[in-house]
């Protein structure tokens, strides 16, 4: 009877909590909100954006590639003479769009999308949560998050443009006072690690303190698991890079040498400066972040394919504890790997063993996940759904990024592939045809708990086939230009080294597979935003799934759940003998 009168009682709060809810105007409900729901879609929204504008950047880097000295079609007479002179590339510029495109994708557009957007609507509802343990530090993170953006773009209006000096902005060539883009360029990053920091904070306290009742650590569905870990590394290793930026900015701005050192030539001329900085110690804080951003990218893409695949498949995953404890692992060795990308610089050999055995360990968790949610398939009645099929194809793709990492550990083999073409195969292969696969499957997969509405399948299927194509094609290309020895960062394509020659038709093949799939994206835009207002309407729980968040209603309202929501099994009770249907949701006792 008591439970029944909390359960009543909550319900009229809540209720109450709404109707009062509803008197916000447009700007407090809408732009400056503190609902975790509404912060979770303009994450959501401008990380899609943010990753639109830089595959745009890239697909104009790939045709002067493809076609080095010939005009750009369509865009080039926009771009400017000091960009593009009768539209034709210059080489500053295509440095701009190198090192713009990696920034935006990286973050601006896959972290924000993946912890922000996935982590602030799907988290808080999948623990039961009425909110996040601190809303308006949530509205503060999405909008130093935006100000960050916005620096960003504001930089290719400046003169001189954007920053040149490549994702890793490395000294002694970012610290030159050359153009004012590097200084954006720093003052966003600035931006956008005080915004990781905030959410980080929000997110640990909130996994710790708001789950509901009966939801034990446990009992987390992998999703959770794997985004509370991913706050672990944006609080502990944002702050090194953060410190980083600011030192960098005194470089620039205020005639200090922290990554400066003495006895530069430029133009002829020697460069003053005030001491004897290190450009080493630059990198070595730069990868102490830029390591365990991989796996910031990574963490919450096997969440959502975790989800996905247990929905459609009807079993539960296989190994779930082996998988905690697997990410868990992940998290902690992320930390004591980051210098194999420094095996250039000229490290002892214990510390570059070291470096290569740590690398050779991080693997093995990776491994673990990723056979377990192989071996989840085994045996099972697939749902080929358009978010299943996305997250299938992130298993294999995954995979390939992982194996080709292994060469580039060990510095044997990474003195001759570092810089080349392999390498951006290798993370692209991780990245996009992995990570963004599995973003697209969680946009699928959540879309009408969201909005209500379902996106239609047949656009669905045509941007699937034709996205996974194009992207191999893309990508796998650049494993045997790298082994050929193709430098990356080359505004031509290669052309003026004679051990490219037999390399080049490569370009074209990149390039058309390139446009191609920004071809294939025009069907997801146009289901995404048609099936907002026409998609067909569906219930609570459209997938006929087992977590906490198909219990709040589609879209939730103010609050997330008109019950108080009670945990009684484990996230994925699916196909249990004896039992009436095929799924046993957490929130069924």
């Amino acid at each position: 009877m008591d439970n029944v009168t909390t359960h009543e009682s909550v319900a009229h709060s809540q209720a109450h909590d709404h109707a009062h809810h509803e008197e916000l105007g447009f700007w407090r409900k809408y732009v400056f909100s503190v609902d975790h729901k509404v912060i979770g879609i303009q994450y959501a929204f401008t990380g899609l954006f943010f990753l639109l504008f830089g595959f745009t950047l890239m697909m104009i880097m790939r045709w002067q590639l493809a076609y080095p000295g010939r005009p750009i079609p369509l865009i080039g007479a926009w771009l400017g003479q000091d960009r593009a002179p009768m539209g034709i590339m210059l080489p500053e510029f295509y440095n701009q769009l190198g090192a713009m495109h990696g920034t935006i994708m990286v973050f601006l557009g896959v972290v924000p999308l993946a912890v922000g957007g996935f982590g602030n609507f799907v988290m808080p509802l999948q623990l039961g949560a009425p909110d996040m343990a601190f809303p308006k530090i949530n509205m503060v993170s999405y909008w130093v998050y935006f100000l960050g953006g916005v620096t960003m773009l504001t930089s290719f209006f400046l003169k001189g443009g954007a920053a040149q000096s490549g994702w890793t902005s490395y000294p002694p060539l970012a610290t030159l006072p050359i153009a004012n883009g590097q200084t954006m360029w720093l003052i966003g990053m600035i931006f956008l690690i005080t915004s990781s920091l905030l959410g980080s904070i929000n997110f640990i306290t909130t996994i710790v303190q708001l789950r509901a009742k009966g939801l034990s650590f446990m009992r987390l569905p992998f999703f959770v698991w794997a985004q509370f870990v991913t706050s672990f590394l944006l609080l502990l290793a944002f702050p090194p890079l953060e410190a980083a930026g600011v030192l960098q900015l005194m470089d620039r701005v205020a005639g200090t040498s922290f990554f400066m050192p003495s006895g530069l030539v430029v133009s002829g001329r020697p460069l003053t400066v005030a001491g004897n900085g290190n450009p080493l110690l630059w990198q070595h804080l730069f990868w102490f972040l830029a390591h365990p951003e991989v796996y910031v990218l990574v963490l919450p893409a096997m969440g959502i394919v975790s989800e996905i695949i247990a929905n459609n498949t009807r079993k539960p995953l296989w190994g779930y504890k082996a998988m905690v404890y697997s990410v868990v692992f992940l998290g902690f060795m992320s930390f004591i790997v980051w210098a194999h990308h420094m095996f250039m610089t000229g490290m002892g050999t214990a510390m570059s063993a070291f470096f290569q055995t740590t690398t050779m360990i991080i693997s093995i968790p990776s491994v673990i996940i990723l056979t377990a949610l192989l071996l989840s398939l085994w045996g099972a009645s697939i749902r080929f759904t358009t978010p299943m099929l996305f997250a299938l194809a992130f298993l294999p793709m995954f995979g390939i990024g992982g194996l080709t990492g292994l060469p580039l550990g060990l510095a044997p083999a990474d003195i001759h592939l570092h810089d080349t073409y392999y390498v951006i195969g290798h993370f692209h292969y991780v990245v996009a045809p992995g990570t963004i696969f599995a973003l697209f499957a969680g946009v699928y997969h959540w879309f009408p708990k969201a909005t209500g509405k379902k996106m239609n399948e047949t656009l669905g299927w045509i941007h699937f086939w034709g996205s996974f194509i194009c992207i191999n094609l893309v990508f796998m290309p650049m494993f045997i230009q790298g082994l050929g020895g193709m430098n990356r960062r080359m505004y031509d394509g290669g052309a003026q080294y004679a051990h490219n020659a037999g390399l080049l038709k490569w370009n074209l093949v990149i390039g058309f597979a390139a446009w191609g799939l920004g071809v294939f994206q025009i069907p997801f835009i146009i289901n995404f935003f048609s099936s907002i207002k026409w998609g067909k309407a569906v219930d609570k729980n459209p997938w006929e799934a087992t977590t906490l968040e198909w219990l709040a209603p589609s879209p939730p309202g103010h609050g997330n759940f008109l019950t108080e929501p009670i945990v009684y099994r484990n996230p994925y009770e699916y196909s249990v003998p004896g039992a009436a249907k095929d799924f046993s949701p957490q929130f069924e006792a």
